[in-house]
């Protein structure tokens, strides 16, 4: 009895007890409270915020982008009432609108005083990045990224804090646009402030390689770039300013030129240093023997560094003996140290000139010691030409046979040009040897005697020979006087005979033999003049000197008459 008088309540207390309740509802809905979780089950979590019903919200939304959630049971949160004992008989939360009704109102505030704000960026998206602020999601495009440096992979910064500015807000499309390039260029502006204040030529400065060209180099110096020519990086020539100068890496530099009005700095490194062509003939002098590094090759030179403070260059008449040397790249090698003669120093281009060949003694003064003319010797050809062959005759000394000294027969010599090979041995003749202008001429012909002139010498000219007609045409006769050799001669028609009557080709036949005279030699055809004429003539002359003259009136058909009849 006494328990049921404890537990009873009158209606007027029922009423109170309902009005109350649904005033505090009503007060709590749409806005943000405190609750405590407790429970999370099947990825729901159930909070407890001193309502009728508890509220279940989704764990998804305790965790931030690119982050798992940390919570547990026994945790107080801030979540966003909905709706109170809603037709299920649920109170409907939210922890994500908690969030972002929360930093909408910092973030406005931020965006009206022009205050940075730390972001996270999560995802990367077409145009730029997806950042978290605080629970709402904003856009921070490509082009805000950065000023003071070139970003290649954004990726680099998913997931790091960012100090940023808000350019834009719309609380009610849910749009927020962010620049971190905002910041840069504030900071910029104050630093190039301060530096333009202490700037001056002359001035030296720290500054870190910002961008390097083929035509020089771009230095930050915080707030303001200046360029560094490819002239003004070292005393001595570099091809691309890569070779001495890393990407954003620190380094020092000189002020040459400031134009204020344009903000443009003009800057240099090697001023840094002394110049070495102040006193370039105390540490080098001509006719000196000095080491020096290859930097670069090229058709025509190679470029070296002499005592790591001067340009050299050794032409390619320098770098061998060799009338026709291979390329410098088949001589020296690039970053090899080599030994070199200075020949001169020359100071308006500032570069010493040197030579490699000069280092060994010259070739041509041993060639006159060991060959003589008219000597012969067996060799390997180097290099085939049109023009001829190029046979090895000492080390670095080249000797050319002429294509027309291959054979005696000057037709065949493009035929047998073609049947030498490349490194093949071959027998030669020296010729002549011109130390002066370092030159000498070889033969391969010249191995034997020249079977026209051996026939000259037995047969001179104006001696009778006889051949065999192998050939008829409307200008002569073509006369084989030699087989084996290949000797001929040729009888123009003016030369058949004595009688002009007579100077018909027709009168003729083919391997017919026939008597002539050499009249002379035709050095480029090599074939010999001949004359049936003038040997008609010396034999009527050697008639009338042995049987008459010409003064008794009698004519060489009465002398040779008067003779047959005998």
């Amino acid at each position: 009895m006494k328990q049921e008088s404890i537990n009873k309540i009158s209606n007027s207390q029922y009423d109170d007890l309902i009005s109350n309740s649904l005033k505090n509802s009503s007060a709590k809905e749409k806005s943000i409270a405190k609750g405590k979780i407790i429970s999370i089950e099947n990825e729901i979590v159930t909070i407890d915020v001193g309502l009728k019903s508890e509220g279940r919200v989704p764990l998804s939304e305790f965790s931030r982008p690119g982050q798992k959630s940390e919570i547990e049971v026994g945790d107080e949160t801030e979540v966003f009432i909905e709706n109170v004992d809603n037709a299920n008989g649920e109170t409907l939360l939210s922890r994500e609108k908690a969030v972002k009704q929360k930093a909408w109102h910092n973030l406005q505030i931020s965006f009206n005083d022009n205050k940075v704000v730390t972001g996270i960026p999560f995802n990367r998206v077409k145009g730029g990045m997806s950042v978290d602020l605080d629970g709402v999601v904003a856009f921070l495009p490509g082009s805000q990224i950065e000023t003071r440096q070139i970003i290649k992979d954004t990726k680099e910064l998913l997931n790091k804090p960012l100090e940023l500015l808000i350019l834009k807000m719309d609380k009610y499309r849910g749009n927020i646009v962010v620049s971190r390039k905002a910041i840069t260029e504030n900071e910029l502006k104050e630093q190039r402030s301060e530096l333009l204040k202490n700037i001056k030529e002359g001035s030296i400065i720290e500054g870190k390689v910002k961008n390097i060209t083929d035509y020089g180099a771009f230095i930050d110096l915080g707030g303001i770039d200046g360029l560094v020519h490819v002239t003004d990086i070292s005393w001595t020539k570099i091809s691309n300013p890569s070779e001495v100068l890393e990407l954003n890496s620190t380094i020092k530099v000189k002020v040459l030129k400031f134009d204020e009005e344009l903000s443009r700095l003009s800057l240099g490194i090697k001023q840094l240093s002394e110049n070495p062509w102040d006193n370039v003939k105390e540490n080098i002098r001509t006719k000196e023997k000095i080491l020096g590094k290859v930097i670069s090759i090229s058709d025509n030179n190679v470029n070296i560094i002499l005592n790591e403070k001067y340009d050299g260059i050794i032409s390619v008449n320098e770098l061998s003996w060799l009338k026709k040397p291979p390329h410098p790249s088949k001589i020296v090698s690039l970053n090899e140290e080599i030994e070199v003669l200075i020949l001169e120093i020359d100071d308006d281009k500032k570069r010493i000139n040197c030579s490699l060949k000069q280092m060994k003694e010259n070739p041509w003064i041993k060639l006159n010691e060991k060959f003589n003319i008219n000597d012969t010797f067996e060799t390997e050809i180097v290099n085939i030409v049109d023009f001829g062959i190029f046979v090895k005759v000492l080390d670095e000394i080249d000797g050319m046979v002429h294509i027309s000294d291959l054979s005696w027969d000057e037709k065949e010599c493009e035929t047998i040009i073609k049947d030498f090979k490349k490194g093949e041995k071959v027998k030669v003749k020296i010729l002549d040897i011109n130390v002066e202008k370092e030159r000498i001429s070889l033969g391969i012909k010249h191995l034997k005697n020249d079977p026209v002139q051996a026939f000259i010498e037995s047969n001179p000219v104006k001696s009778k020979v006889t051949g065999k007609i192998v050939d008829i045409d409307e200008k002569g006769l073509k006369i084989e006087l030699d087989k084996e050799n290949q000797i001929f001669g040729f009888i123009r028609k003016t030369n058949l005979s004595n009688d002009k009557n007579e100077n018909k080709t027709e009168r003729f036949a083919l391997e017919e033999n026939i008597d002539s005279i050499i009249l002379s030699i035709d050095s480029k055809t090599r074939t010999l003049n001949l004359s049936i004429k003038e040997l008609e003539i010396r034999d009527e002359k050697e008639a009338l000197s042995k049987y008459g003259s010409s003064a008794s009136g009698a004519s060489l058909g009465d002398i040779l008459g008067s003779v047959l009849k005998k």
